[in-house]
């Protein structure tokens, strides 16, 4: 079932040219034509499913289930996006057998698939197995008037990389680990950067650009590794154009922050939320005050704030529709009075709930 939204409804919601509901299955998108010299289009984004193997052909079957149902739901959209990304973390400890369960899986996507190399994909082998199956680790491509560019910035030292751990299988826990003090902050890299210089190089300073990294271009919390190193020198490079969006993962939560004019969105996880409010882990988290955190409930929910996101991309600035599956949806856009991203209806504190403390 869907409904239609008017022209007017959207406008009041910052909507330049294209909007869509979600409801229930199957799902709809109703677009909006209002003009304009680029033509408005959506794209779906699943991310961080971390596709894990127990034995065998066992894997962990929830993180299974959230991959199945993200496609599942995506296939259904009408009319069908113009293409897919998945951001990262496909596996979970990066061994072939994770990969290829979790690739049979997105193979049943039906709009093209373009991918994100997550640090979960990579520090096994060094993404020796998932460049066989998606290609270059960064790379560009453009769209309906606007140019993407594909980071990978999940890379570190050679130190680290290289040099600190005795096996493969070594390394890739520690970089695995939660609140790990021997993992290691993120970057793009010089290599890296000088490519994304030459890329830039031939786009006109008009066009909209939509970056896609795993890891948030920015410093968020470095104890979560919600960082990457040099992240201001890549926002350097993207600052001199009109619109910039960038889009990661990683985050397992809704984050949405603005730094000059580059406007920053994260993507949901398929596979679990985290971190959870102060009530799971009895602590003090130290969000970021940047981060507005999710609206769940119950962190004891596994599937509480997770989901999949349909971005829209209008005049060149996105709006992120997140398809909570056990919450209630949430549209984050960028607001042109206020010059950054904002929540459309859960913003200030009073609406938020307060998560359970039962333990």
């Amino acid at each position: 079932m869907s409904k239609l939204i008017t022209r007017r409804s959207v406008m009041a919601a910052g909507a330049a040219g294209l909007a869509g509901t979600v409801t229930t299955l199957p799902l709809s998108m109703v677009r909006l034509a209002f003009g304009g010299t680029r033509e408005d289009f959506t794209f779906t984004y699943i991310s961080d499913s971390h596709i894990q193997q127990i034995k065998g052909a066992s894997f962990v079957r929830n993180w299974d289930m959230g991959l199945k149902r993200a496609v599942a739901e995506a296939n259904l959209i009408i009319p069908e996006s113009d293409f897919v990304m998945f951001g990262g973390d496909l596996a979970q400890l990066g061994k072939r057998e994770e990969l290829d369960h979790g690739a049979e899986m997105l193979s049943h996507l039906k709009s093209k698939l373009h991918a994100v190399m997550g640090e979960h994909d990579y520090y096994l082998d060094l993404g020796e197995y998932w460049s066989k199956l998606y290609g270059p680790q960064w790379y560009s491509f453009d769209h309906k008037g606007v140019h993407f560019v594909v980071l990978n910035s999940i890379l570190t030292t050679d130190e680290w990389t290289f040099h600190r751990w005795p096996t493969a299988e070594r390394r890739m826990q520690e970089m695995a680990g939660l609140d790990n003090p021997n993992g290691s902050p993120f970057m793009v890299g010089e290599k890296q950067r000088k490519w994304l210089a030459d890329d830039l190089a031939k786009v006109s300073k008009d066009t909209p650009l939509i970056v896609f990294s795993h890891s948030p271009l920015q410093k968020i919390y470095k104890g979560w590794n919600f960082w990457t190193d040099d992240a201001e020198q890549v926002q350097a490079l993207l600052q001199p154009f009109k619109s910039v969006n960038v889009i990661y993962g990683h985050v397992h939560q809704i984050q949405y922050n603005q730094i000059g004019n580059i406007a920053f969105n994260s993507v949901m996880a398929t596979a679990w939320p985290w971190p959870y409010p102060d009530s799971y882990a009895q602590a003090g988290a130290q969000v970021p005050v940047l981060t507005v955190p999710m609206n769940r409930a119950d962190p004891f929910f596994e599937r509480d704030a997770t989901g999949w996101q349909l971005i829209d991309v209008n005049s060149g600035r996105i709006t992120a529709r997140y398809q909570l599956w056990d919450n209630q949806e949430r549209v984050v856009g960028f607001d042109r009075k206020q010059g950054k991203p904002v929540d459309k209806a859960y913003q200030e504190p009073s609406r938020r709930k307060t998560a359970q403390t039962h333990y």
